[in-house]
């Protein structure tokens, strides 16, 4: 990936836009925060870091899933086969099973990308759901339920927030519980 502005100079996400869509309310739009570490050597001073935030349907990629923006994105940049790269998503849906079997396939094509998918809900709207989560778990990807502690990284990382800090929801905790135990159990489970 080539350089892009510096996180601080990134546009960052409205306030009410983080709140609406990470925490428990049920909007219908997927967002998706990016941490992208590139590795170009053994020495820690040899990582850059590139950040940003998208949302389905964004330009210039109408109509397409917030992983397949980034998808879309990441490949247009060109990634060196010779360097590391540590992909880290924070999504407001976990993804569909269209969008899970994209992923496997970057993940296949790059060998040198390892994949961390930290997502608020599950999207258990479409059959197959269960099933691309776990061949995308199969793949390498590594899937959670984000926790207060991500939640809070993204208000700091990614959000608009002047200077306000980050107030988990209400019942933040009790929902990372019941999710995670949903997301092991599909997981661990055999598919058909």
């Amino acid at each position: 990936m080539e350089a892009g502005p510096a996180p601080e100079d990134s546009p960052r996400m409205d306030r009410d836009t983080f709140t609406d869509n990470f925490s428990d309310c049920m909007k219908s739009k997927t967002y998706l925060c990016y941490e992208v570490e590139v590795f170009e050597g053994d020495n820690p001073s040899d990582v850059r870091m590139f950040k940003g935030y998208l949302k389905n349907e964004s330009i210039p990629w109408p109509g397409c899933h917030a992983e397949i923006c980034f998808l879309n994105q990441i490949s247009s940049s060109g990634l060196d086969k010779e360097k590391r790269y540590v992909v880290t998503l924070y999504i407001s849906w976990s993804p569909c099973y269209n969008c899970a079997q994209k992923l496997v396939e970057f993940l296949g094509r790059n060998q040198n990308v390892t994949l961390h998918i930290f997502a608020v809900r599950i999207y258990d709207i479409y059959v197959g759901y269960e099933e691309g989560l776990r061949s995308l778990h199969r793949a390498g990807a590594q899937i959670s339920i984000m926790t207060s502690e991500e939640l809070k990284h993204c208000w700091e990382t990614f959000v608009d927030h002047q200077g306000q800090p980050f107030h988990p929801w209400f019942n933040i905790d009790h929902n990372y519980q019941i999710l995670t135990q949903r997301l092991e159990s599909i997981l661990n489970t055999q598919g058909n």
